[in-house]
């Protein structure tokens, strides 16, 4: 017998919350196999089996918080059939027999797997909750890959039939509905991720001196650059050119000339960061994530923007690792794309600084004393901990990426 224990997750990672089992008890399973699926506070990690054999026992089930080292399984190495399958072993048949029972065995088992790699984990759990087989799916990805949108598609297509479905699990509704009848109320429990995204960003409003300056961008050359390159920087590298990219490069400069911003706190010293870990808040299927581009100050543009698109399909896909969101020294969040005009973002701690970005408005500017035109705006919104930097900082920061925004073609000639 083997024991099946939660392997080491990540650095400073000790325990998770299994999401699914991938096999039964019974079930007949291959090293390297997928095992389970755990969650984790930032990401959800497949587990697989280190040894061959049948599954015998479960010493934990889905929804049970587990720990790094603990057993939580049991396979049979011996590989003999378990007590739902002693019919196949003891009939009566000729010789072959029971090896033409194995082979069946291994054909479902490597058609399981074949269905579970396939599958992007935000898929699975998506139609896990639906209570949708992922084998009637329809996929257009040209591999074969079923992501979450084919399974919204389909559930779409099967509104009808699937109505009635999600309803029935529901079973802390009725208590709550006969507290109050006629008021119906949906009770939900808080994802291992969600709990973990509410904790830190009531920790970071309880410890650090959280303060927000605000400005605006005039973003009329920013736009004017892009329309006039945005083609042949395609064709040249085969990715767009956002916003993102100009902003990264603006931010990279501005830290340069105001460290303090770019550094962390540790007991009663500060710790300045010579390098430029950028987190990018992302929308992720179970909540925001901030991945991190990597040594933004030695990227291009095209460096930039082929980065950020990775790490926005992987976030959507629900496949970033713990080492895509960890390290970063300052974040930037754009709450425009959700037309937001204008908020105060919350420190990623333990870093000391994040811009914001809002939605880009056409409003009347004065451009001389005689001359008002309408130019495309943008409010940007710097919050900092005042424990280390000065508001002397923090506004000449935010002025200084508003600079070079308004001068982009510095920029470019930068990278």
């Amino acid at each position: 017998m083997a024991e099946i224990k939660v392997p080491e997750l990540a650095e400073s990672i000790t325990e998770g919350t299994i999401a699914q089992w991938l096999k039964q008890p019974g079930d007949v399973v291959e090293k390297g196999e997928y095992l389970l699926e755990v969650e984790t506070d930032k990401v959800n990690v497949e587990l697989t089996a280190e040894f061959s054999g049948v599954l015998k026992e479960l010493h934990k089930e889905s929804g049970d918080t587990v720990q790094v080292g603990e057993t939580i399984g049991i396979i049979d190495e011996s590989g003999e059939a378990s007590p739902s399958q002693p019919e196949q072993t003891e009939t009566k048949q000729e010789a072959p027999a029971p090896q033409e029972v194995q082979q069946n065995n291994v054909e479902v088992t490597e058609d399981e797997k074949k269905q579970r790699t396939i599958a992007s984990p935000a898929a699975r759990k998506l139609a896990r909750e639906r209570g949708i087989d992922l084998q009637q799916v329809q996929t257009v990805d040209p591999l074969g890959r079923v992501r979450k949108q084919d399974v919204e598609a389909h559930s779409g297509q099967e509104a009808p039939k699937q109505e009635s479905k999600p309803a029935a699990p529901k079973d802390t509704t009725p208590a709550v509905q006969d507290e109050k009848p006629g008021k119906p109320v949906e009770r939900q429990k808080m994802s291992r991720r969600r709990q973990t995204i509410a904790n830190r960003l009531v920790e970071v409003q309880q410890t650090a001196a959280m303060l927000t300056t605000f400005n605006e961008v005039d973003m009329t050359a920013v736009m004017e650059v892009r329309k006039r390159r945005k083609d042949k920087f395609f064709e040249q590298h085969d990715v767009r050119l956002g916003f993102m990219s100009f902003f990264t490069k603006a931010v990279v400069a501005a830290l340069k000339q105001y460290p303090l911003l770019n550094a962390e706190i540790q007991g009663n010293e500060i710790l300045v960061k010579k390098f430029y870990d950028i987190g990018i808040a992302v929308s992720a299927p179970d909540g925001l994530v901030v991945p991190v581009v990597r040594d933004a100050d030695r990227l291009n543009f095209a460096g930039i923007e082929g980065e950020i698109l990775n790490l926005a399909k992987k976030a959507r896909d629900n496949k970033l690792s713990l080492s895509d969101l960890q390290g970063g020294t300052f974040t930037i969040t754009n709450g425009g794309v959700f037309g937001s005009l204008m908020s105060t973002p919350i420190l990623n701690g333990p870093q000391v600084g994040i811009l914001g970005m809002h939605k880009i408005q056409l409003r009347p500017v004065a451009i001389d004393e005689n001359t008002m035109e309408n130019r495309p705006m943008m409010y940007i919104a710097l919050s900092y901990d005042h424990r280390i930097v000065d508001g002397r900082e923090a506004v000449s920061f935010l002025a200084t990426v508003k600079e070079l925004l308004e001068d982009p073609e510095s920029l470019l000639l930068e990278g």
